[in-house]
């Protein structure tokens, strides 16, 4: 039996300033990113998003990111593998404290926009991220792009790790994202989406944008809901995926 989680970034909302339909993604994602108040969300947001997601009966994690509010974290930072680690732990804990007031666990950590991107290549970055979850809770999944850095770090540490695609985004020949920059980074055709989407998990191969079939782990499929559009496509892919013999099930109820 094929298995695999359906996650989005949520809590990306800020005072005064709403950012996505959390409401209505939830719905058909099994895992949540919950922004911790550096790259977006505040702890009011960060409060209703843990309580939306208990009530949909979906994951917990944290999405910490770059202390970078106007370039809501897409922004490269200069940094040390300390200095991450501890924004890791900082952002982490916050959250941690609203789940257990909650009633919840945080059940895995993925890095936000930049800094997701930086660990991707960087392995002191990518080891400083893994140590930092592994000293704050070893049961802690720490989910990164498929087979980059990160995931190799969270291995050697000792971590469970979840290998993330993406829907609607190409890829280069050694499984890294093209940037956006290039044209065909962003893949527009919604059922070639979600085609590649069935074949990634169920084959364990992507198309790269050269035309070389490259080998790929799907654990987790990132999807985004910032728009009506986003929000069809999550209940497509889902469909799709149920329709093929997939169960969409949150991570921690296979990741070992």
């Amino acid at each position: 039996m094929y298995k695999v989680d359906l996650n989005s970034d949520l809590g990306e909302s800020f005072g005064s300033y709403k950012i996505g339909l959390d409401e209505e993604v939830i719905k058909y994602v099994t895992s949540a990113n919950v922004a911790c108040g550096w790259h977006a969300g505040d702890p009011l947001v960060m409060e209703k998003t843990i309580n939306l997601a208990k009530e949909r009966g979906v994951g917990i994690g944290a999405h910490p990111g770059y202390l970078d509010l106007m370039g809501f974290g897409r922004r490269n930072v200069a940094v040390t593998p300390k200095e991450v680690k501890v924004y890791i732990q900082y952002q982490l804990g916050a959250l941690m404290a609203f789940a257990k007031a909650n009633g919840e666990k945080v059940k895995h950590v993925k890095p936000h926009g930049a800094m997701y991107n930086m660990a991707a290549k960087d392995k002191s970055l990518a080891k400083a991220i893994a140590e930092a979850v592994y000293e704050v809770d070893q049961e802690i999944i720490l989910m990164g792009l498929a087979n980059s850095e990160m995931i190799k770090a969270g291995k050697e540490v000792g971590l469970k790790v979840a290998n993330e695609v993406f829907a609607d985004r190409a890829y280069n020949p050694d499984a890294t994202l093209v940037a956006r920059k290039l044209e065909g980074a962003v893949i527009h055709d919604a059922d070639l989406a979600i085609a590649r989407v069935v074949k990634m998990v169920k084959e364990g191969t992507v198309t790269a944008i050269n035309g070389e079939e490259i080998k790929i782990k799907a654990d987790s499929i990132c999807v985004h809901g910032d728009n009506p559009e986003a929000v069809e496509f999550v209940r497509k892919i889902r469909l799709k995926l149920e329709e093929e013999g997939v169960e969409v099930t949150a991570l921690s109820n296979f990741i070992e």
